[in-house]
């Protein structure tokens, strides 16, 4: 079962009681004395929180929800439920720095780098791992969205700029990036899918769209970073964390049109694992000592915008 999200109170005028939970805030009329409901919007700056630590420590992708989320690397899975982590299958292919796109029981991972750059693709059942199609291109550090049937890779190590898309069965080409880049954020999905931020050198801010068939300029990034993730999808995308010469907490929200600033990791950290949405975010693990192995959880503030009786 999914668990209920932080309960807030929100002061509003002329209501003295007003307690909110997820999207539904309840307040009383203190003149009728009568119970009243309120519709919420969570949106600005917000906050992230601390979860519960990643069982193995590493450098993995992730997907899938806040609640129900999914990381691996090497030759470790782990399954979030929103409270803690359970080792999941191992990979066949133990690797880092791989592609991610789907959710927990129904996974995809490409890509990556063990040894060398690798081609494999995996698919994920909720329980074990297993053989899909090889990419056409070689690639490590891509960005990936979309689902294990209708997946997206894009980019990798050595400005790669090739596009490709999976049909739970086999990869095929698509439209290239305007800007060949590796570590950069993917989100959203095949026909509408999202890349900001990379490296190709120095970092980029650029951010890019697809639509199934071509990619197009979206709004700059805030901050030009690398090896950061993304969450969400093209009109609500999230990006957390990343290098720039220094590893940066820094959060961005996407929605389709501009970045705006949202609020900052508990622990900047750079090559971590982001999975779920604008709203309900997940950041795992990362290259720093201190939080290799943490997780956060993000939530947006939460606005009252109607109310009704």
């Amino acid at each position: 079962m999914a668990k209920l999200q932080s309960t807030e109170i929100v002061g509003v005028a002329n209501r003295p009681a007003t307690i909110c939970v997820d999207t539904v805030c309840l307040w009383f009329d203190t003149t009728n004395l009568k119970p009243m409901a309120s519709y919420c919007s969570r949106s600005g700056a917000g906050v992230w929180s601390v979860g519960a630590a990643l069982l193995t420590v590493r450098y993995s992708a992730g997907i899938g929800t806040q609640n129900e989320a999914l990381v691996f690397a090497n030759n470790s899975t782990n399954e979030y439920n929103g409270t803690s982590w359970a080792a999941g299958g191992l990979l066949i292919t133990g690797r880092a720095c791989l592609g991610g796109a789907g959710t927990q029981n129904v996974g995809l991972g490409f890509g990556g780098i063990a040894g060398v750059a690798v081609s494999c693709t995996e698919e994920y059942n909720g329980t074990s791992w297993s053989a899909g199609g090889a990419l056409i291109t070689t690639r490590r550090c891509p960005g990936g969205a979309g689902t294990q049937n209708a997946g997206l890779a894009f980019g990798g190590y050595g400005s790669i700029s090739c596009t490709e898309e999976y049909n739970g069965t086999s990869w095929s080409a698509g439209g290239a990036l305007i800007t060949g880049r590796r570590a950069l954020a993917g989100a959203g999905t095949q026909n509408a899918g999202l890349a900001g931020g990379g490296f190709p050198n120095p970092n980029v801010s650029c951010t890019e769209e697809y639509n199934g068939t071509s990619w197009s300029a979206g709004g700059a990034m805030i901050t030009a970073r690398r090896d950061l993730p993304g969450a969400g999808t093209q009109n609500e995308g999230l990006a957390f964390g990343g290098k720039t010469d220094v590893v940066v907490s820094c959060t961005e929200l996407y929605n389709g049109t501009s970045w705006s600033a949202g609020a900052a990791l508990i622990t900047a950290r750079t090559e971590l694992a982001g999975a779920g949405t604008q709203n309900l975010g997940l950041a795992v693990g990362g290259h720093i000592n201190s939080c290799s192995s943490c997780t956060e959880e993000y939530t947006p503030a939460l606005v009252l915008v109607d109310c009704f009786l």
